[in-house]
């Protein structure tokens, strides 16, 4: 898919700069982006090639926005209102580059043209969803999860989500901003592209993507395993991500189910007889359970990927 030019023209160059940077860590969206500080550059850009979408400064009139011939217009504004030209959206420019995007996302959708800067999923040769699992608690799971993802995102687009009852919010996570739960929102509505959403929420770790955990426990305890699954499927299908790691604890409902979907499983092992204690445990309840299959995906690890 050919890429869409989006510029950003503001004459506060460290804030066209910041924002430029966070809309090209999307590794999702289909932009070549620019930034420039001054009307005569922006005129300059739109010689050589159509401006698709333009952030630009309410501090310049709309006769000289309109110089630009953008195909779509956001004007920054800040406290003051400002007079628009027809066609033209007012965003406020001190919010989060999260909440900008989400604003092009928005307006992008609702003309019917969202599809125009999301990169098309390719068909994935080697999609895989790792299960990072073990029966042996404080074990380092989660640090390990997250080295896996890092390791892995050097050649793929990797995605990380924590499944378990307590994620760690403020520990290794973010508690601002959307999380896991508001994924699972988007996932259970019947239209939309969750591909397209993910590029709102996710966060960066290098270059691992992951979803910050849902802050509640009992929200994530009233969660099936068939929305679990709904939701693997459709992160698969219509992102761009080739591994998803799904961190998990046994307090999310229907665990086998969730192990089954999974490629592999990596189940983390001490040495120490407490903890042979537990793993012979669980191998006997996937026995007793019929859940052969689950174990033969299992990959017993040390805590370092």
């Amino acid at each position: 898919m050919e890429s869409r030019n989006l510029v950003i023209c503001d004459r506060e160059e460290g804030y066209a700069e910041a924002f430029a940077h966070y809309i090209m860590r999307k590794k999702e969206l289909a932009f070549q982006v620019q930034t420039c500080s001054d009307l005569s550059h922006l005129l300059k850009l739109k010689e050589k090639e159509q401006i698709d979408y333009l952030f630009i400064s309410s501090v310049y009139p709309p006769e000289d926005r309109k110089k630009a011939d953008a195909g779509k217009v956001f004007v920054l504004t800040g406290e003051s209102r400002s007079a628009l030209a027809e066609g033209e959206t007012a965003v406020y420019k001190y919010q989060s580059g999260e909440e900008l995007l989400s604003e092009l996302i928005r307006e992008c959708s609702t003309k019917g043209h969202a599809e125009n800067i999301f990169l098309k999923t390719v068909r994935k040769k080697q999609a895989r969803v790792i299960g990072v699992y073990s029966p042996v608690h404080r074990i380092g799971k989660t640090s390990y999860a997250l080295r896996l993802g890092q390791k892995l995102a050097d050649e793929a687009n990797v995605l990380y989500l924590n499944l378990e009852t307590y994620g760690g919010v403020g520990g290794h996570f973010s508690g601002e901003g959307q999380n896991l739960s508001d994924v699972l929102y988007y996932a259970r509505q019947e239209e939309g592209n969750l591909g397209l959403v993910l590029t709102t929420i996710v966060g960066h770790k290098g270059k691992l993507d992951y979803v910050a955990p849902i802050q509640v426990s009992e929200d994530i305890k009233s969660v099936s395993g068939e929305e679990w699954i709904d939701l693997i499927e459709k992160i698969m299908e219509q992102s761009i991500y080739e591994i998803l790691i799904l961190d998990m604890d046994e307090g999310i409902r229907e665990i086998y189910r969730i192990l089954r979907v999974c490629s592999e499983i990596h189940m983390l092992t001490a040495d120490d007889e407490i903890s042979q204690s537990k793993v012979r445990q669980f191998d006997e309840e996937l026995a007793l359970l019929g859940h052969e299959d689950v174990r033969r995906k299992i990959i017993r690890k040390g805590t370092r990927p």
